[in-house]
């Protein structure tokens, strides 16, 4: 391995490393195919669940090639109250006819456009059956074109809106179109402008933010020529995150190598020497913490949920990417581009005696040094002040909810939430959104009765048939996707399975359904993964740190910050932001995010304590480290933080969830468990933070030998040519 490293950081060779990563690269984006991503995301349901079986079986049946628009007139916006209603007049309904008439011309099905007339007499709506592969193929022009046709020629103040299945599919395909272009901006300004003000250089900041362009890039390439092959479908939002974990992990490693090259200029005049030095200081931390975000999102292969696999899959191959863009081309670059890639602040040697005060004064004497002191004089008041603080922020996790309903998945107020909020409020609920119910022929009209008579199922409409099964297609009274559905499809679906003779092999299904199968897979999945994640990072942690105490206060540490980010999340999602409850793989998702990078920062902390213990003792050891790595560290956090928000540039509440937690539990992390409990931990602990590592006797304060002096300095480095 340090054969590798010395032809990365050699003077001739690290060109070398250049040149054949510039043809590798080229290459793979020449010749690998090019994977599409679906622009609508799917959940990928597991083939167990009563949703799954109803779709496949439904493949069968003539109207498996349908989808539906469905339009709403009316003159009131969503925001109405029922009381001020405003009534359609005879000509909005004349102009409603003519404008259902004309929609039936490019319907599948023209008798079905007919326009239904509210109760109330507000609003009137129409049902347009389309053709699925027609639709789907454009699903925002059909959306479009359903849209010119229904509000042509209308009497002013009267508006028609699109919704169902594809007014909902086109308003989410708007909410990521140009997503990649979109985040990938936001993502490169954002990380040049945090390169900038942490490198203080003009220059700096280009070869990071460089290679790890490069990287994504390469990423996506290699993602997508081998999603297909290995069955992941991906979609705009598994691209959009796997962009800014790789900019947001790559960055970090970059920073955190950068650090320590730095640092090794000051002591050696060959920046090839000092690349290797710190290559080889910096580079089992940086593996080791990308390993572990990686082998995190490994896991997710597990899971039941097709789009948990995707993600796992993508992004688990974008940080491996990142990792050897980081340990291999970067330290290559760094080398080419010499010392003067730091201007104006270009590290110089040190002279001997200015090495030996600085090493003497343990550190030297700023913030990072007189903080980590500072713990060190209270650690138990540091560790209860904070553990309360993070208690605190956890409450906030009273009343929280999972699962939305489709309504609350997109921000704003698209076309398709306004219509929605009307027919609720003129019509059944759930009108928009079908509930499908497969019985055997014999057997459809006990069915029909049986679903008939459970509360919560407003009508019951007998359908098509095919291979000895009778469709039933149900309107429910509540909101699609709330919970009130799911409980009357729970319902229906044990009715069905305590009834006698063969009404019993009835199965429930719809989008309804689906949503209600996804949750619960979802939740299967956290009972999975989260055990598995844990496992992988204490194994990881333990392997690294050599200590099995070490592991459990870090881990502890980091799932205090999840669930303290999730409380504060949750405070402002519902007091500010509006949104009811998290979204259903949110939790996942951020436990996943979070427990993985924030192991990142305690990896780096710990593993230069544990260096500097070797030579200092555990106390002095972990004030070293802090005052090494505290800048980095935070300079880091923050860049990762402002990363994920980035995802709240998208209008999915999913996505805007998952960047908002990310970004508090990376700053918790950051700046409070990193930087003053963790360390006050081990001040607690002491040696026995290292336990069952032996630990290092160093010579006392009051000795001839100054405590700061080290034991056995390490094994010298072979210098190169400057």
């Amino acid at each position: 391995m340090i054969g590798i490293v010395r032809f990365i950081t050699g003077r001739g060779t690290s060109w070398l490393v250049l040149a054949a990563t510039a043809i590798a690269v080229g290459l793979l984006f020449t010749l690998l195919p090019s994977g599409e991503a679906d622009e609508f995301p799917t959940a990928g349901l597991p083939t167990s669940s009563q949703a799954a079986q109803v779709d496949a079986l439904l493949e069968q049946f003539p109207s498996a090639d349908a989808t539906s628009a469905i339009v709403v007139w009316s003159r009131d916006d969503a925001d109405a109250a029922a009381s001020a209603a405003t009534a359609l007049t005879e000509a909005d309904l004349e102009a409603i006819s003519a404008n259902a008439t004309a929609l039936g011309a490019a319907s599948i099905a023209p008798g079905a456009t007919t326009p239904q007339l509210s109760s109330d007499g507000t609003a009137a709506l129409s049902v347009v059956p389309l053709n699925a592969a027609e639709a789907n193929d454009d699903i925002v022009q059909t959306a479009a074109d359903i849209r010119s046709a229904a509000s042509a020629n209308l009497p002013a103040g009267l508006t028609s809106y699109v919704t169902g299945a594809v007014g909902f599919q086109a308003d989410i395909t708007n909410a990521f179109a140009g997503a990649d272009f979109r985040l990938l901006l936001v993502t490169v300004i954002v990380v040049a402008v945090l390169l900038i003000v942490t490198y203080r250089s003009p220059v700096l900041w280009l070869v990071p933010l460089t290679v790890v362009g490069v990287a994504d890039g390469l990423a996506g390439v290699v993602v997508g020529a081998l999603a297909g092959p290995f069955g992941f479908t991906l979609d705009a939002s598994i691209s959009g995150i796997l962009s800014v974990l790789v900019f947001g992990a790559g960055t970090n490693y970059a920073l955190l190598l950068v650090a320590r090259y730095r640092e090794e200029l000051l002591r050696s005049e060959s920046r090839n020497a000092a690349m290797l030095t710190a290559v080889r200081s910096a580079g089992p931390a940086i593996a080791a913490s990308g390993g572990t975000v990686a082998l995190s999102l490994f896991t997710l292969l597990f899971a039941s949920l097709g789009s948990n696999r995707a993600l796992g899959f993508a992004c688990a191959i974008g940080v491996l990417i990142a990792i050897l863009f980081a340990l291999v081309v970067l330290p290559a670059a760094l080398v080419v581009c010499g010392r003067g890639l730091f201007w104006p602040f270009i590290p110089r040697v040190r002279a001997a005696a200015d090495r030996a005060s600085a090493d003497q004064a343990g550190g030297g004497s700023g913030f990072w040094t007189r903080l980590g002191r500072g713990v060190a004089r209270r650690p138990v008041t540091v560790t209860v002040i904070s553990t309360l603080f993070i208690g605190g922020l956890s409450l906030g996790l009273i009343g929280s909810a999972v699962g939305l309903s489709q309504a609350d998945q997109l921000l704003g107020n698209p076309e398709s939430v306004q219509a929605q909020a009307i027919v609720d409020s003129s019509f059944s609920a759930g009108l928009t959104s079908q509930t499908v119910v497969l019985t055997p022929d014999a057997t459809a009209s006990d069915a029909a009765d049986l679903a008939s008579g459970t509360p919560g199922v407003s009508s019951v409409q007998p359908s098509e048939t095919a291979d000895g099964l009778t469709r039933l297609n149900l309107s429910l009274d509540s909101e699609p996707g709330s919970d009130t559905t799911f409980e009357t499809i729970e319902t229906l679906r044990a009715n069905y399975a305590d009834a006698s003779g063969p009404v019993s092999q009835s199965l429930v299904g719809g989008t309804d359904a689906t949503a209600l199968d996804t949750r619960t897979a979802s939740e299967v999945d956290q009972g999975l993964i989260i055990p598995l994640i844990l496992a992988i990072v204490f194994a990881i942690l333990a392997v690294l740190l050599r200590s099995l105490v070490a592991p459990v206060l870090l881990i502890i540490t980091v799932l205090g910050t999840f669930f303290a980010s999730l409380g504060a999340s949750n405070l402002i999602f519902q007091n500010l932001l509006g949104f009811p409850a998290f979204d259903t793989n949110v939790v996942l998702f951020a436990f996943l995010f979070l427990v993985a990078l924030g192991v990142d920062y305690n990896i780096f902390l710990t593993t230069r304590a544990r260096e500097e213990h070797l030579r200092y003792g555990t106390k002095e050891g972990m004030v070293r480290a802090l005052s090494s790595t505290g800048a980095v560290i935070t300079s880091a956090g923050i860049l990762i933080a402002a990363v994920f928000a980035v995802l709240g540039v998208l209008p999915v509440v999913a996505l805007t969830q998952i960047g908002v937690i990310v970004c508090i539990g990376v700053l918790l992390d950051t700046l409070v468990v990193r930087t003053v409990l963790v360390p006050a931990l081990v001040f607690l602990t002491g040696d026995r933070f290292w336990w069952p590592s032996r630990t290092v006797k160093v010579t006392p304060p009051d000795s001839p030998t100054d405590a700061a002096t080290p034991v056995a300095d390490p094994a010298p480095v072979p210098a190169h040519r400057p």
